[in-house]
């Protein structure tokens, strides 16, 4: 144990963590931005750096994912035969998101720095009597600016409504937040144009996004309402109420002007709209990803919003904050992620991902084309639980999940891979969701999984009798 920590100990002096961090998000964004600079291969040393230095400070429940991501990869790649540089080269796919939930917190300095968590207060304060309606508030809110926002909604969401939890007595506030947040969240993911995964499955099943608006909307409006039923269930089963207000609270929730008006509220509509624009405009003239078009404009958005409030030294002050405290409190979710990335380089170049293609089609023949459809929402949940994010297992499933040769409404087909990516986002450990909640909450993913297990089984239940009913009477 004494040379266990002396190890640890001598790492922290060398090679601080959060430099190594910092200079391999900033080779990946540089080498995305500019495609004839290759430094696809540095990049990879950073990561293998990265686990082999960051693997000795990390809790042991991901020292034990970490490894089986790593042996399983090693063994995959040893039984194909590949060259050395293979297996380092193999390091790096989860790097984007890595680097997405990474700075995408920077976008809620404004919001802490601007104090606009009292305009939210005064709301509550004025039309919140219990922790129901403040679920019920949080999560709302959290649907509606994911529909624009995307990742950007966790911690705009958070950190708006968590300051009101002081008003009341709830036992476990991060377990409450979480839930509320992450719920209303996935919802919209079903349909709003701005996820990546939404237009993936479209195209993948040739389908139009506007035919299929009557179908995903009202499946995320339900979703929506089946997650404030069970916030109602759980109201009543452990029933709080709102704390008197203190005389400081008070008198800060006396203030007028600008919050009493909900002026910062529509601040935050006004810099929604600004933000999904400038993203939208950027996507369409580029051909930059999603992921890295949101990524790169965390940091000057949240600048000029801060500059707007006149707030531009405490935007820098807030920035070095978050580089010095929240990375290093990323090393599991680094270490994680890139030996997940590993394995799933492994699998590529070793073919294993055809076999994943060959279990689903075999599946299909013993259960017959109905069933298969109707449990089909659980592959990618179960992928995610193997470290295979939403999007790289549908795109596994594309070869096998040809609407014309199942026999299949492609509209069903498109319904279902939908609602099985939303419950991986719910609950996969390994995704961006899970990743960036877990920075915000200061949790581990799994316990977060966890917390959602209830709700995302539920919801699995009713997108599947959802499934049944279409197939009966399309």
């Amino acid at each position: 144990m004494l040379i266990y920590n002396g190890i640890q100990n001598t790492i922290d002096l060398v090679i601080p963590m959060k430099y190594l961090f910092i200079s391999t998000i900033f080779l990946y964004l540089f080498s995305e931005l500019y495609k004839g600079i290759h430094l696809n291969f540095i990049i990879s040393i950073c990561c293998l750096s990265i686990v082999g230095i960051a693997i000795w400070k990390i809790s042991r429940t991901a020292k034990w994912i970490s490894g089986v991501f790593l042996v399983l990869g090693f063994i995959l790649l040893f039984r194909t035969g590949t060259n050395p540089g293979d297996y380092i080269s193999s390091f790096g796919p989860m790097l984007n998101l890595l680097s997405l939930f990474a700075l995408v917190p920077i976008l809620a300095l404004p919001i802490r720095l601007g104090n606009y968590a009292k305009g939210i207060q005064r709301v509550i304060k004025k039309r919140v009597q219990n922790s129901r309606d403040l679920y019920f508030m949080t999560s709302g809110i959290s649907y509606f600016f994911s529909c624009f926002m995307n990742l950007a909604t966790l911690p705009m969401t958070y950190y708006s409504i968590r300051p009101s939890l002081g008003d009341f007595s709830i036992n476990n506030k991060e377990r409450f937040m979480s839930r509320a947040v992450t719920h209303g969240f996935a919802m919209p993911l079903l349909w709003t144009p701005v996820t990546p995964i939404v237009g993936i499955v479209i195209e993948m099943n040739g389908v139009n996004w506007a035919s299929m608006l009557p179908y995903l909307i009202p499946l995320s409006f339900l979703g929506l309402a089946l997650d404030w039923i069970l916030a109602g269930y759980a109201h009543k089963k452990y029933k709080t109420s709102m704390n008197p207000l203190g005389g400081e609270t008070a008198a800060t929730l006396e203030e007028t002007g600008e919050n009493s008006r909900g002026g910062k509220l529509i601040h935050i509509l006004l810099a929604i709209l600004l933000f999904n624009g400038i993203v939208s405009v950027i996507e369409f003239t580029t051909t930059y990803d999603f992921v890295l078009i949101v990524t790169l404009l965390v940091i000057p958005f949240a600048f000029l919003w801060c500059t707007s409030i006149g707030l531009i030294g405490s935007f820098f002050g807030g920035l070095q904050d978050h580089f010095n405290s929240h990375l290093n409190k990323m090393k599991d979710q680094f270490v994680i992620f890139l030996t997940a990335g590993f394995f799933i380089s492994a699998m590529k170049l070793s073919h294993a991902d055809h076999l994943v293609n060959l279990w689903i089609t075999g599946f299909k023949d013993v259960v017959g084309i109905q069933i298969f459809l109707v449990v089909l929402p659980l592959v990618p949940l179960i992928l995610a639980f193997m470290g295979i994010h939403p999007v790289v297992g549908l795109a596994l499933m594309a070869e096998t999940l040809d609407p014309a040769g199942l026999n299949i409404s492609s509209q069903l087909l498109t319904l279902s891979m939908l609602g099985g990516a939303v419950s991986a986002f719910l609950m996969g450990p390994f995704n961006a969701t899970l990743g960036l909640m877990s920075s915000i909450v200061e949790e581990s993913p799994y316990r977060i999984s966890n917390w959602n297990a209830v709700f995302t089984f539920s919801y699995m239940v009713v997108l599947m009798i959802v499934l049944a009913l279409l197939q009966a009477f399309m």
